[in-house]
């Protein structure tokens, strides 16, 4: 395993506030990233466009090990 280290500075901005988030993991970057999809597109649509990722990853994971 590598060892990833972030240093992010997100700024996110809406109508009617705005969040600052400082990730140092990358699962904190994840979280941030979801709670953003979430945010904007809704938890239904959100959770669509995370399923169609893991599936990309599934499929690649699929051929190689074919």
């Amino acid at each position: 395993m590598t060892s990833l280290s972030i240093d992010a500075d997100i700024k996110a901005k809406w109508a009617d506030g705005h969040s600052s988030y400082s990730p140092g993991t990358t699962e904190e970057l994840a979280l941030i990233g979801i709670d953003l999809l979430v945010k904007e597109l809704g938890i239904e649509a959100a959770q669509q466009f995370i399923n169609q990722v893991f599936e990309r990853y599934r499929i690649v994971a699929a051929e190689h090990t074919q």
